[in-house]
C-alpha cells in the first residue's frame, strides 16, 4: 500500500494524529484504523481534544458513574478518565514503538496547562504522569514558556521524555533544545543512560498565519500573506539542523541520544482561501514530524502531494522576516502574541473540560 501518507514516511517525516478518544481507541475505532492502513505512527492529545472527546456522546459515563463514590475533585476525575485512555494508546502503539527502534509509537500527554508559569508544578506532574501511565513509549507535554524552560531541562534530567509544546518563535525554539541537550548532560552525568529518552519540539504552524495574515491585512499588504509560518518552520528546521550536527550534541549522540526531532503542530489550515493540506505540503523534511487533526489525516491521503519542501527556498524565507518588518509588521510581537494566546487558550479548554466533567458528573449521580 502506498498513500501520499506513506510517501511522507518514505521521505523521513512520521505521521502523528492530534487526537484521542475513548470510542476511537477502541477495536475496529478510527485509531487503529489509521496506524493499520494510513501510517499513523503516534499520537498526541490536549484539553481541548479531551474536552470534546468526554462531552461529546456517553463513551465515559460509566467509568463517571464509577467514580462518584471516590470523592474526587474534577481534575482528579479528568486524570483518571484520560489515563485510562493514555494507557490504551500507548499499549496500541506499543508495537510500533518497537518496530521502529524507538522512533515513534510515541503518545502525548499535557500537564496540566495552568501551571504553564509554575516550573516547580509542572516537573511535580510531569513526574507524576509519567510515573501513573507507566509505559516506555509515553510522552509528557510541557508548554515552552519560560518558565517551561526549566522545567524541560529539569524532566529530562530525571528521565522522563518529553513533548515540548507550544513553541511559537525561532529564539524559544533554540531555548528549548538547548533545555534537552542541557537536560542529557545532566542525565549523562548522573549516570543515567540518554537512549531511554525521547523528545520532540512541537513547532506551532496555522495559528502563525492567522496572527501574521491579519496584521498584514491591515498594513496594506495582503501579497505577503500566508507565508511566515511555512518561513517561521523552514528556518526552526534549518537550526535544528545546526543545533544537532554540533559537537556537543555529537558527544551525547555517542553515548546513545536521539535528536529531539521538530514535531509541526497546528497544522490544519484556518484560512479557507489556503489549501487543506498547505502546513502538510509545504513542511515535508527527514526526522520531522506532523501531527495533524483527523481530518488533516484524511485530506492528505485523498489528494497531499510529496516532495521535499522543507529546505526549499530557504533564502526567501530568510528575507520574509525583514521584509514583514520594513511594512509594520514585528515577527517577535507576532510570536510573543501568539504564546500568551495559545496558553490562555489551553487554560480556557481545561477550565471547560472540568465544567464539562462536573456538569455531566452532576447529571449521571442524580
Amino acid at each position: 500500500m502506498s498513500s501520499p501518507l506513506h510517501r511522507l514516511s518514505e521521505h523521513g517525516q512520521s505521521v502523528w494524529i492530534d487526537f484521542i478518544s475513548r470510542t476511537a481507541l477502541a477495536s475496529g475505532g478510527d485509531i487503529p484504523t489509521m496506524i493499520a492502513d494510513d501510517a499513523v505512527v503516534g499520537l498526541t492529545s490536549n484539553p481541548t481534544i479531551f474536552e470534546q472527546a468526554i462531552s461529546s456522546g456517553d463513551a465515559y459515563d460509566d467509568q463517571i458513574r464509577s467514580l462518584s463514590d471516590r470523592h474526587l475533585n474534577a481534575k482528579e476525575v479528568f486524570l483518571e478518565l484520560a489515563l485510562q485512555d493514555i494507557e490504551a494508546a500507548c499499549d496500541l502503539l506499543r508495537p510500533t514503538w518497537e518496530q521502529t527502534g524507538h522512533l515513534d509509537g510515541y503518545v502525548s500527554i499535557e500537564v496540566d496547562p495552568t501551571l504553564a508559569h509554575d516550573a516547580a508544578a509542572t516537573i511535580a506532574e510531569a513526574q507524576e504522569l509519567h510515573d501513573r501511565v507507566d509505559r516506555p513509549n509515553v510522552l509528557v507535554k510541557i508548554p515552552a514558556t519560560l518558565e517551561g524552560l526549566g522545567a524541560i531541562e529539569e524532566t529530562i534530567a530525571v528521565g522522563v521524555s518529553v513533548n515540548v509544546t507550544l513553541i511559537f518563535s525561532l529564539e524559544r525554539y533554540v531555548a528549548v533544545a538547548e533545555a534537552y541537550l542541557a537536560g542529557l548532560e545532566r542525565l549523562v552525568a548522573a549516570g543515567g543512560d540518554p537512549s531511554t529518552i525521547a523528545s520532540v519540539a512541537s513547532f506551532f504552524v496555522s495559528r502563525v498565519d492567522t496572527e501574521g495574515d491579519k496584521r498584514l491585512e491591515a498594513a496594506g499588504h495582503p501579497e505577503l500573506c500566508g507565508k511566515l509560518a511555512i518561513a517561521n518552520a523552514k528556518l526552526a528546521y534549518e537550526r535544528y539542523q545546526e543545533l544537532f550536527s554540533s559537537q556537543r550534541f555529537t558527544a551525547l549522540k555517542d553515548k546513545g541520544a536521539t535528536p529531539q526531532r521538530c514535531l509541526w503542530a497546528s497544522t490544519s489550515t484556518k484560512n479557507p482561501a489556503y489549501r487543506d493540506v498547505l502546513y502538510v505540503e509545504e513542511l515535508i523534511g527527514r526526522e520531522t514530524v506532523n501531527t495533524m487533526p483527523e481530518a488533516t489525516v484524511r485530506a492528505f491521503a485523498d489528494h497531499g502531494v510529496v516532495e521535499d519542501t522543507l529546505t526549499r527556498d530557504l533564502p526567501a524565507a530568510h528575507a520574509l522576516i525583514d521584509q514583514l518588518r520594513a511594512v509594520g509588521v514585528e515577527y517577535e510581537d507576532v510570536t510573543a502574541t501568539i504564546e500568551r494566546e495559545g496558553v490562555e487558550k489551553f487554560e480556557k479548554s481545561f477550565h471547560d473540560l472540568l465544567a464539562g466533567i462536573e456538569r455531566k458528573r452532576s447529571a449521571l449521580v442524580a
